[in-house]
């Protein structure tokens, strides 16, 4: 990879004039001493490579820098950097004051603490030199949409558009835009537009008044156009304008009818405003994935705006973690299971396998119309279940056992993959080998990514709850130290030294269950 280094372009002849005096250094000496000084900011293809020791000369030059805290084994890392990089580019061509750099977190450690990454990548905006309080970036991994939140961020809400060939450039360089058709730029629906775009970052929102480009795109009056490279290409706004009105006419067309799960797609859809996902697992070589996608897809026009129709290709590798989360394998696609994504992910699946307009839409109006009920996943009860000393719980027989009035239950809802719950696996052995024989006290386990209860939702692994005798089915979370004295302590105080009621637990582990990479 070839590199270039910049100096800050100030101060190298700022300070020549003092090296006069009876400081007697020489004038050639003296100005390569202050370039020296500098810590020269090193960039990887238009990328500046930032280190502590030169982050803050960098946000001094760079008024507006978009800083990506990265680790080098990260496949989500490896995929964005080309379109990173070549955002970079565009940007620098233009001549903008906007820079992209990286960190690499797994070096420059302080760094990443300091601006509190717990994952990567992690993208964050520095606007102004300041380093407090940083801008999430937001917005979805594709060049030119990084490009367009930056610009959004940067400059107006609202460009100008004085004739045909800005507006065909808009439309053609980007995914989706919006244009305002207002001959009075005062009106209070041009206004209302306004508004409206200051509150989206990753769409660039534009207005004329030229009559070229109204008879261009056949515009007779004032209205708002969205524009877009999918399904039907542009959107017409009807209604009356209000801000509320148009931002909801965005979010119901900004995004394709369906959306195949990608790591380019990945951030829209986690970070977008429609928290209902309904998923077609579906291998892309399949003999009848194109009748399947087109029944998919006329059933998505229906819930635009209220569910996220969403198609993931079940013999992609890196998607076999999602099938996991639904408890699915590839040999039992196609599928389709539904989300919800707010405070508490809920899990829904359809009674029908049939993959027909027909069959979606029914099942999607049930859950609008709150009648479906949850799907919890369960393994089988093994027959071994209570013969180690460390239990192992399944859906069918958890509360059976954690709910037990007559015991003290002590259970680790664990992810087979999971980094901290491989290395707490020893000192919960040692648990449970110590009271195993106790009267009232049980250490169980529970394998979270096969296994669901109504009564606990996992956010992090491992989990760590106590569910103490009586028949008020209490739940203490565990917040002490991952060790066999804090263990034993916390069950001999009755679970009151290193607890805390449950909902107080720390989600700052190993893997967040909606982080499914």
């Amino acid at each position: 990879m070839r590199m270039r280094t910049t100096a800050d372009p100030s101060g190298f002849c700022a300070h020549c004039h003092v090296s006069s005096g009876r400081h007697k250094i020489p004038f050639m000496l003296f100005c390569t001493l202050v370039v020296a000084s500098r810590a020269e900011i090193a960039e990887e293809e238009d990328v500046l490579v930032l280190k502590k020791s030169n982050f803050d000369e960098a946000l001094a030059a760079h008024p507006n820098l978009l800083v990506e805290f990265y680790a080098p084994w990260c496949g989500h890392c490896k995929a964005l950097a080309p379109e990173y990089a070549k955002a970079a580019g565009m940007l620098k061509k233009e001549d903008s004051d906007i820079r992209l750099a990286k960190v690499d977190a797994t070096e420059e450690t302080e760094l990443a603490q300091e601006f509190g990454v717990r994952g990567y990548p992690t993208i964050k905006f520095f606007k102004g030199g300041e380093k407090e309080s940083p801008k999430e970036y937001s917005a979805g991994r594709q060049a030119n949409e990084i490009v367009s939140w930056l610009k959004k961020r940067t400059g107006p809400a609202v460009s100008t558009l004085a004739g045909v060939t800005e507006a065909e450039s808009l439309i053609a360089d980007n995914e989706v835009s919006v244009i305002g058709f207002f001959k009075d730029a005062e009106s209070d629906d041009a206004k209302a537009f306004q508004k409206a775009a200051e509150a989206i970052d990753d769409i660039p929102f534009a207005m004329t008044a030229d009559d070229a480009v109204y008879s261009k795109f056949e515009v007779s009056k004032d209205s708002v156009l969205l524009f877009k490279k999918f399904d039907e290409g542009r959107n017409t706004f009807d209604g009356e304008l209000t801000k509320e009105n148009l931002l909801a006419f965005v979010k119901a067309n900004q995004l394709p009818l369906v959306i195949e799960f990608t790591e380019q797609t990945a951030p829209k859809i986690f970070g977008g405003d429609v928290k209902s996902h309904i998923l077609m697992f579906l291998p892309k070589a399949a003999s009848d994935f194109q009748e399947k996608m087109d029944q998919f897809k006329k059933a998505a026009d229906g819930f635009k705006g209220r569910i996220l129709f969403i198609f993931i290709d079940s013999e992609v590798d890196d998607n076999q973690r999602i099938l996991e989360f639904f408890g699915l394998k590839k040999e039992e696609c196609p599928a389709i299971r539904l989300i919800t994504l707010e405070d508490e992910m809920t899990k829904y699946k359809p009674e029908s396998s049939a993959i027909t307009a027909e069959s979606i839409t029914k099942f999607c109006t049930l859950f609008t119309e709150g009648k479906l009920k949850p799907h919890l996943m369960s393994q089988e009860i093994p027959e071994d279940w209570e013969k180690n000393p460390v239990k192992v719980l399944v859906g069918k027989n958890f509360e059976e056992v954690a709910f037990n009035p007559k015991k003290n239950v002590f259970v680790e809802f664990y992810a087979p993959w999971c980094g901290h719950c491989k290395q707490l696996a020893p000192i919960w052995e040692k648990l449970g080998e110590k009271y195993k024989d106790s009267a009232d006290i049980i250490v169980a386990k529970m394998d979270s990514t096969a296994n669901e209860i109504e009564a606990v939702k996992v956010h992090s692994f491992p989990t760590l709850k106590f569910f103490p005798a009586g028949e008020e089915h209490k739940v203490i979370d565990y917040n002490g130290e991952r060790t066999l004295d804090g263990f034993s302590k916390f069950l001999e105080s009755g679970g009151k030294e290193g607890g805390a009621p449950a909902g107080d637990d720390d989600d700052d582990l190993d893997a967040e269950v909606n982080h499914l990479d």
